[in-house]
């Protein structure tokens, strides 16, 4: 659907055709002068009799038709008594139907909804009205048009629909004065509003630059936005600077808004080493947190009445495998150690010494959990080790406190009931979520990490696996060893040669990985449609949809997830007469197409042969299975899980025919084909590289330039992180603790 020029319209709802009421998406036919038009956007609730002022534009969509997609609306409660009567007789207000509507409409008039709002006693008038009954729509009344009021008068100031229902969930009537007086609380509290949009409001509330309200809010916006950078800190002079640009206030307030969010704990500062750093307050604590539990893990002596040496002798023995010096350190590590670190590349051997510690767990009789942050990274672990492994998520359970604020069930209060648990794929676990699982883990737990230091960082604030194995005070065992099946895996050469900054062969052509030199963007992406389509499913039987995955650095441009995804699904997929369709503002989705949840959806259902759960998580692929016309739902087989789509709910999926090197992580793909586009950018870095390049189980084809592959083999860029929990683990956990 292609925006025009904006425009304005006005009407009257005349029917509301849907309506989510955890967004305020809505769709409704408006009745104008000239026509009825059907308007979509996040509204909020509306009825029917309602009068808009709507800005937006005319959308021309290819099922439905020409649709009004507001961007803004001035609602004004209906003026006319037949608007009114409709109004009423919607059902907006509890304890009026069809026929006390007409009756209250025909004594009141076009006054009917003022003597509701501020005369309700008068409504005992009515025949069928009690006082308890007057009581009960009184209540309702005053909900309905408080919730109206307040986003009337912040939709002026581009305030989403959702934004302010939010804000009266919270605040109830006292909503729009509590703003008022603070326009910045709407930046917290569960609702997330931009600080630069609450500055909006505080200016129309003529609240100066200099108040400690707009500086701790200031504040609070440049911490925030320096963890979606990756960042769990800033060092101070960094801060200072930063804030003071970024508010346009003065040293001497800069220093009494620090003095004040210091001591309401808003913000902390801590001394490392380096230099002083300040912090957000909630990752302050979880790093705190993480340092005090990791070291009280490390010296909880577990019990010494087992004889591990002893033990992986015998296994060796009943399996006939044979376990290298350093995975069998690991093995015993997992058995003597609190919490420890198993860090590896590809080949070392990282799941045989994981199967072994689970086997050894189990012999013993410890009740055994496994974990990945990813759903992808999950079903991947649960295929190595046979043993079910859910995400970090799902382990925890999730729920919303008051404020709507993501919680977890599994805490200090409720442990998960486990012996030992295994966290893989740690390079992807943020800081608040690795908080998280500490806090749910019992003391005399074991936990066991395991991941490729080497590979990217999380998406959350922290590089949290880099950052344990720095401090030097996480008992650590790094597999270096590459075994012989694993050496004649070129894709294997070629990961472990990029990750120590030599430049990979390749002109290999007879093995698992090979090298295609395409330099033009155009002749790159025809030949990466041929080789999804038709050269490799011939070659090798692929199954394109199930087998492999194009993976590309970047999402722009012809050889971006976005148009690579277009040009396949047009190839593998192609409209037909009579498939129905469904669309977001950037895919057209049919039946058979390979999609991916981009969001984490704790409280989305799936259904899987009778069973019901919730949670579907950022990364989660599947396949379109049904698009329903009538409904206008779209339904997606998550390996078995089935999840119902809304329409306004597809903007959670994209096509994964294509996707980043970011949203592969933590999967494994029979074959991957790798586009490097031509030109440098913030993208053509090692970790990168290494990162794409693991993703390939089988095959490995790469499409680019030498230079490009040489560019980024180079630049050994890492993802530069502030955080302080080196710090307070060396300053926590004597080096002697870490000896094994």
């Amino acid at each position: 659907m292609q925006p025009k020029m904006i425009q304005a319209l006005r009407g009257t709802v005349d029917d509301v055709l849907f309506y989510n009421e955890d967004n305020g998406y809505v769709v409704a036919d408006l009745e104008t002068e000239d026509a009825l038009v059907t308007i979509v956007g996040e509204l909020g609730q509306l009825e029917p009799g309602e009068e808009l002022e709507l800005t937006g534009a005319f959308v021309s969509h290819p099922r439905f038709g020409q649709q009004f997609r507001a961007e803004s609306c001035v609602r004004a409660l209906p003026s006319t008594v037949i608007n009114i009567e409709r109004y009423l007789a919607s059902g907006v207000i509890r304890g009026i139907g069809q026929a006390l509507a007409k009756r209250i409409v025909a004594e009141f008039g076009e006054f009917t909804l003022q003597v509701i709002e501020k005369e309700p006693d008068k409504l005992c008038r009515i025949k069928g009205i009690s006082p308890a009954k007057c009581e009960e729509i009184t209540e309702a009344a005053q909900q309905i048009f408080g919730l109206r009021t307040l986003m009337s008068r912040l939709q002026t100031y581009g305030v989403s629909a959702s934004a302010a229902m939010k804000a009266y969930r919270r605040w109830g009537q006292t909503a729009w004065e509590l703003i008022a007086d603070n326009p910045f609380r709407l930046c917290g509290s569960g609702i997330g509003l931009e600080f630069r949009v609450a500055e909006k409001i505080a200016a129309d509330m003529q609240i100066p630059s200099n108040s400690p309200k707009r500086i701790l809010a200031g504040f609070r916006w440049v911490l925030e936005t320096a963890a979606l950078e990756g960042h769990t800190c800033l060092p101070a002079a960094d801060f200072r600077t930063v804030a003071m640009r970024g508010l346009g206030i003065s040293e001497q307030d800069f220093q009494a808004g620090c003095q004040a969010a210091l001591d309401d704990r808003v913000i902390y500062s801590y001394s490392a080493p380096e230099g002083e750093f300040i912090y957000l307050d909630i990752y302050y604590e979880a790093e705190d947190y993480i340092s005090t539990r990791i070291a009280a893990m490390l010296a909880f002596s577990p019990p010494e009445d087992f004889d591990c040496s002893r033990a992986i002798a015998q296994e060796e023995q009943d399996t006939g495998m044979h376990y290298a010096e350093q995975q069998k350190k690991a093995i015993a590590c997992a058995f003597s150690r609190g919490i420890m670190v198993l860090t590896g590349g590809p080949g070392t051997g990282k799941t045989t010494t994981l199967n072994g510690v689970i086997h050894l767990c189990l012999k013993a009789g410890s009740t055994v959990l496994l974990a990945a942050p990813t759903g992808r990274a999950a079903k991947r672990m649960t295929e190595l080790t046979g043993r079910e492994a859910k995400t970090i998520h799902r382990l925890l359970g999730t729920d919303y406190d008051e404020c709507g604020q993501l919680v977890f069930q599994h805490n200090e209060k409720d442990p998960l009931k486990a012996d030992v648990i295994i966290v893989d794929e740690v390079s992807m676990v943020d800081t608040l979520l690795f908080e998280g699982l500490l806090r749910a883990v019992r003391l005399s737990c074991r936990v066991i990490l395991v991941g490729d230091e080497d590979q990217l960082p999380s998406v959350g604030a922290g590089h949290l696996l880099h950052t344990l194995t720095a401090s030097g005070r996480l008992p650590v065992v790094r597999l270096t060893e590459i075994f012989r099946q694993a050496q004649e895996s070129c894709i294997v050469r070629s990961a472990h040669q990029i990750v120590n900054g030599e430049m990979p062969d390749l002109r290999e052509k007879n093995s698992d990985f090979f090298f295609f030199d395409r330099r033009d963007a155009a002749e790159a992406s025809d030949f990466v449609r041929d080789l999804y389509c038709t050269r490799l499913p011939q070659a090798y039987g692929f199954i394109p949809q199930n087998d492999i995955q194009v993976i590309s650095p970047t999402r722009k441009g012809i050889l971006g997830t976005v148009m690579l995804n277009q040009m396949l699904q047009e190839h593998i997929n192609p409209p037909a007469y009579g498939k129905p369709v469904a669309k977001n503002l950037l895919y057209t989705f049919r039946e058979g197409d390979k999609v991916m949840q981009i969001q984490n959806q704790y409280e989305m259902e799936w259904t899987r042969e009778g069973e019901r759960g919730t949670g579907i998580f950022n990364g989660d692929t599947g396949t379109v299975a049904f698009i329903d016309r009538a409904s206008k739902t779209v339904k997606v087989d998550f390996d078995g899980r089935i999840v119902t789509y809304k329409p306004d709910q597809l903007d959670q999926l994209e096509l994964s025919y294509a996707v980043t090197v970011h949203k592969s992580q933590g999967s494994e793909f029979e074959a991957v084909i790798l586009v490097l586009p031509e030109g440098r950018d913030r993208l053509s870095y090692r970790s990168l590289l290494y990162t794409a390049v693991t993703r390939a189980r089988k095959l490995l084809i790469l499409v680019g330039s030498p230079r490009k592959v040489s560019e980024m083999v180079a630049n050994q860029q890492k993802t530069e992180r502030c955080s302080c929990l080196s710090a307070m683990l060396r300053n926590m956990v004597s080096r002697e603790e870490t000896i094994m």
